[in-house]
């Protein structure tokens, strides 16, 4: 299902909405400062995450509204979300960085923690959930990649990864990790084999990765101001580069298009298929 069943291609600007009224305060749209990440359901609703603003933000009938209020406090729960993602039932998952916890929304719209253990969690970059609804979670401190049960429990230790930033799963079930190690972008089996896919650096700062049908990787690249486009064999294209892009970071699709999220240009775009770009949210007008 495309984009544009959701918004109907129609631009919509932060300026265009109403104060909302969050943390007990009202809060205007002007203060969505960092978007870092999005998520789109199967029915094509778009969630973001903002690391300064406590909570969850969903877009309703072209506006931005809270879909979960965290608190300014730290350690409480979605008090800096760092991460967003779908599971397979449909299911919205967080990676809260100020909990070390990633918390799941099922129907009561109420985040339940997963992680049964989560102090040995350091800073949970990215999550990606293969088609059982095994979660992998991405440490940035520990240099790890978390396996975690659908259901929950105990984190256990998959991989050892350098520095892994964003992750995606393929739909052969191959995990594909960007880090900011020797290699910047690495694929993983199953049984936790890991090869590289794009050798040495040929990225600025990558953050994000993910991954069509015919296994093609996109990756963003904050300080290239670029989107990339990586083959099966590891070969590199810059798909979509310069304005309006600043520091591109959050990736997501929506059925054929890509979601892209960039804190710097404080806005969400939307790429189709050709790489053309359309501004769904922006602050700057």
């Amino acid at each position: 299902m495309g984009f544009g069943r959701f918004h109907g291609h129609m631009r919509v600007s932060f300026q265009l909405v109403v104060s909302i009224g969050i943390f007990g305060c009202v809060a205007t749209a002007d203060e969505l400062s960092y978007l870092l990440s999005p998520a789109v359901t199967p029915n094509g609703d778009l969630y973001v995450a903002d690391r300064n603003l406590p909570g969850i933000w969903k877009i309703v009938d072209g506006k931005l509204k809270p879909f979960f209020k965290g608190s300014k406090k730290f350690r409480t729960p979605l008090n800096a979300v760092r991460c967003l993602v779908i599971d397979e039932k449909g299911n919205l998952l967080a990676g809260d960085t100020s909990t070390r916890q990633v918390y799941r929304f099922g129907d009561s719209a109420k985040p339940d923690p997963l992680l049964a253990n989560p102090t040995g969690l350091g800073i949970p970059m990215s999550i990606a959930v293969d088609k059982n609804g095994t979660i992998f979670v991405a440490d940035l401190e520990t240099h790890r990649i978390w396996k975690v049960p659908s259901a929950g429990g105990e984190p256990v230790e998959f991989v050892t990864v350098p520095a892994p930033r964003g992750l995606a799963i393929d739909d052969s079930g191959r995990l594909w990790v960007v880090s900011h190690g020797k290699d910047q972008l690495l694929r993983i089996s199953a049984d936790g084999k890991l090869e590289p896919v794009v050798r040495d650096r040929p990225f600025r700062f990558p953050h994000n990765v993910v991954i069509d049908q015919q296994h093609v990787a996109y990756v963003s690249d904050g300080y290239a101001k670029t989107i990339w486009k990586v083959n099966d064999l590891g070969e590199t294209q810059a798909w979509i580069t310069g304005e309006p892009l600043v520091n591109p970071v959050g990736l997501a699709w929506s059925g054929e298009n890509l979601i892209i999220v960039d804190p710097q240009a404080r806005a969400v775009f939307e790429a189709d298929k050709d790489g053309k770009l359309t501004t769904v949210l922006s602050a700057a007008d």
